[in-house]
């Protein structure tokens, strides 16, 4: 694989630098935008005031001191929690700073990447609780409407919006047809072998696991058009298995280790 290859995929920290910092959190974004990361990813989910923040699990107990369903809660009473003490914080004294590591609102991350200086894509997951049916992602393409954010010129775009739900990438597609999104995919399902993806997706993600166990599956997509990002690719045995393969994008915890085995750190 040549060295202009490996610089065409892109980098993307999970949740930020999550392996070494509390994840969804400012600092884990920062050490992430510090480490060179060419793009960040993040999961959205509603609060009960209707405000778009930073957390991936249905419920805050694992990665907070608090407890109860986000889409219970208020901002209000998430920004009372604390979202990075879980984690050792013995190697940052930043994790210790409670702007670093209070609740993110997803405006709080698009004002971090337009301040960063440098161009930075971010990779945007939808999470639907019931009870918002629809309403996550017309929030989300108002507020990337108050940055410009929501109707890019085709192949153009600084966001993507990422769903495990077809349903919830068609009702992006229908309202923003420009942007682009990704279908997430954890198991492989006999209608998609083919490399076909649900009506309004645009990108392939397949997990790590789709990658190891249908290799050919990669090809298959590519012939059908699409792109591939694949989710979440930490060790380097992976790495150099997706470099093979020729997807365009690695979603990683450890952007910076991914980095420097792609040859892109001096």
């Amino acid at each position: 694989m040549t060295q202009a290859r490996q610089h065409s995929i892109q980098v993307v920290a999970h949740r930020g630098a999550s392996e070494d910092a509390p994840e969804h959190t400012l600092a884990a974004y920062t050490k992430a935008i510090e480490d060179g990361a060419d793009a960040l990813e993040c999961d959205v989910r509603l609060t009960a005031d209707g405000h778009l923040v930073c957390v991936h699990d249905r419920r805050v107990n694992r990665t907070s001191n608090g407890r109860g369903a986000v889409s219970a809660l208020e901002l209000a009473e998430l920004a009372a929690l604390d979202f990075g003490s879980w984690k050792d914080s013995e190697e940052s004294p930043d994790w210790r700073d409670r702007e670093f590591t209070s609740v993110l609102t997803l405006e709080r991350l698009l004002e971090l990447i337009a301040d960063a200086g440098r161009p930075i894509e971010l990779a945007i997951e939808t999470k639907h609780p019931t009870r918002w049916a629809g309403q996550v992602e017309e929030r989300l393409l108002h507020l990337l409407g108050r940055f410009g954010l929501n109707d890019p010129a085709p192949d153009e775009s600084a966001v993507r919006i990422m769903s495990f739900s077809a349903r919830s990438l068609h009702r992006i597609a229908d309202a923003a047809p420009t942007l682009p999104t990704v279908y997430l995919m954890q198991f492989l399902s006999l209608r998609l072998r083919d490399g076909r993806l649900p009506a309004g997706a645009r990108i392939a993600g397949p997990g790590m696991r789709i990658v190891r166990n249908h290799p050919d599956y990669i090809a298959r997509l590519h012939k059908a058009g699409h792109r591939v990002h694949v989710w979440t690719v930490n060790e380097p045995e992976d790495v150099d298995l997706c470099v093979r393969l020729g997807v365009e994008a690695i979603i990683t915890n450890r952007p910076k280790q991914v980095l420097s085995q792609l040859g892109r750190l001096s």
